[in-house]
């Protein structure tokens, strides 16, 4: 079965709003781990709220497209996220597809690996906690690699929050 990893994201309620999206997903996929959780101050704007920042692996019989489409982006708009030209607007959630399986591509709607991978410690760190000996699709370069570009100490982790995460879905495995 693929393995897809989903970045998850809020800084309007995001204690919540992360539970929530997570309960939605759950009941759509396979979840299979989630990564540590961390506090960030929104890009560029000091006046509003912190994110929190993780990823999550999955484990789905849907095609990337379909994923991202039939899950992500209703499980987006139920949580109440309106998508506008300010893409670094405050948002009650943001689920992005990173990475499915072996799956390189890019379209006008999708481009996996998603570039934020690159980018973003946030995105980074997670994934190379969740698969360390992870190669990107296409280009091959590692997670240690791009996470080796980032300092950790930037981001604040969540620990708490991360294992009531983490006992609360990753037991619905089991259940």
């Amino acid at each position: 079965m693929p393995r897809a990893f989903i970045g998850i994201g809020s800084n309007i309620d995001p204690e919540s709003n992360i539970r929530a999206a997570l309960r939605r997903l759950a009941a759509a996929v396979r979840l299979q781990a989630v990564s540590t959780f961390y506090r960030e101050p929104a890009l560029d704007r000091p006046q509003e709220p912190d994110f929190y920042n993780g990823v999550v692996a999955i484990d789905t019989d849907l095609p990337p497209a379909a994923l991202k489409w039939q899950v992500l982006r209703p499980i987006e708009a139920a949580l109440g996220r309106r998508r506008g030209a300010d893409k670094y607007a405050a948002r009650t959630i943001d689920l992005d597809l990173l990475l499915y399986d072996d799956c390189a591509l890019c379209g006008a709607d999708l481009t996996l690996p998603d570039p934020s991978i690159c980018a973003r410690a946030f995105v980074a760190l997670p994934l190379l906690e969740l698969s360390p000996e992870l190669a990107l699709p296409g280009s091959g370069v590692s997670i240690r690699e791009i996470a080796r570009r980032f300092v950790a100490a930037e981001l604040q982790a969540l620990p708490d929050y991360t294992r009531r995460l983490r006992r609360e879905f990753l037991s619905l495995r089991h259940a």
